[in-house]
Order: C-alpha cells, then structure tokens, then sequence
C-alpha cells in the first residue's frame, strides 16, 4: 500500500501540536496517517468471483442470443457451436470478466465503492489496533499512550487509548477530537484536521493526567507514515 504523502510542513505541523499537547499531560499522543488500512484483495475476489459467475448464468440463462453476439462480435461466419467450443467460450468468458473485475476493483475508485462501509470500518479499526499495539500500547511507564489514527482512502480515522487512560476517559469523550479533525480532513487538510484532534485529546489529557516535573517525552510526536 502507498504511503501517503505529507510534507515537511504538514510534518511539523503535527509534531508542533502534539508538543504543545503534552507540555501539559502525562499522556503521550501517536499520530498515524495511512493512504489505505487494507488492500480488500477477499473483497475483490468475490465480486470478480460474481461477475464470472454472473458471465455464465447469461450463456446459460440466453445461450442461442450470446452465441449469436459472440459471433458477431468475432465476425463469424456459419460457426458450428460444439460443445467443446460453448465449453470454451464459456471458460474464456468467466476468465475475462474475473480478470476485468478484479483489477477494477483494486486499482480504480471502483473497489472503494462497492466495499462494504462496515467492512472498511471493521479493517481500519483492525490496523489501527496492530499500529496501537506495536506504537503506543505499554509503551510509557503509567500506559498513558493515546493512538490517533487517519485513513484516508476510507475516510475513517480511529483513537484508542491505552489501559491507565481508557480506566478514567470514556470513549465517546474522544468525540470531541473527531469532530474537530472532520471538516478539515474534508477539505484535504490532513496535517491541520490531525492537529486539531491532538489539541483536543490533550485537554483530556491535562485534565485526568496532568504533567509532573519529572515527566518525561517517552514517545516520538512526530506523524508516522504507514
């Protein structure tokens, strides 16, 4: 999957808010942006899968009307249809219209729009969890690591919290920070919708985990490029 791309800008940006968040909290924030949280190869398999099929119940549903455009389109002449060439043709068909499908749906807008949105959800929420687990999750000695994590493809951003911080902060508090990243991530404003919601999570966080004097930066607040 394609790394998105953010510039040095929009790096400093989010690593200048994420500083100004944790100059006040015990809690330290991960920022993750992602072009894509999956490559949905099971779900173009399946509409591939549906088109081929879809392809033979035509021959099948219709047989002396496809064979008559077949030749046609092929300019054929008083063609003998044995069995062994529909059995042919049908084989040819299937493999086209599987091969055409899949790669609409993995390299075209297509493959997004006939995804499932609880399917993409399901998947963003499954790779924010892996990058959580590996970049924030017992990573700090009071487990105050609170992961916020953007996908841009699915238009799907996620945060989780670790165990100190989620025992005291509900998680719809966390609305609050969603709905500031909204409308700037909806003009294309990555790195401001992002900074947006670490300003928001660190309220939160000065609020239930205020910073001491021996606090120390124990994550990276630079954004991450997955």
């Amino acid at each position: 999957m394609a790394q998105p791309t953010m510039t040095v800008a929009d790096h400093k940006i989010v690593s200048d808010a994420v500083a100004a968040a944790e100059a006040h909290s015990a809690g330290e924030i991960v920022t993750i942006v992602t072009s894509r949280s999956d490559a949905y190869h099971d779900v173009a398999l399946i509409w591939s899968a549906l088109a081929a099929l879809l392809a033979l119940s035509t021959l099948e549903i219709a047989p002396g009307t496809t064979l008559s455009l077949v030749e046609r389109v092929l300019g054929l002449w008083a063609f003998e249809w044995t069995p062994r060439a529909i059995i042919g043709l049908a084989l040819t068909v299937a493999a086209l219209k599987f091969a055409v499908m899949y790669l609409l749906m993995r390299f075209t807008p297509l493959g997004r729009l006939l995804t499932p949105r609880f399917v993409r959800n399901a998947r963003c929420r499954a790779r924010a969890l892996t990058c959580f687990r590996v970049g924030a999750e017992s990573r700090t000695l009071g487990r105050t690591g609170v992961l916020i994590y953007v996908s841009l493809d699915e238009h799907h951003a996620e945060i989780i919290a670790d165990a100190a911080i989620a025992s005291k902060v509900a998680p719809e508090t966390w609305g609050h920070a969603m709905k500031a990243m909204l409308d700037p991530l909806r003009a294309g404003q990555t790195a401001q919708g992002i900074a947006a919601a670490v300003a928001e999570v660190g309220k939160v966080l000065a609020e239930h985990f205020p910073r001491s004097d021996d606090d120390t930066n124990e994550l990276p607040d630079r954004l991450i490029e997955v």
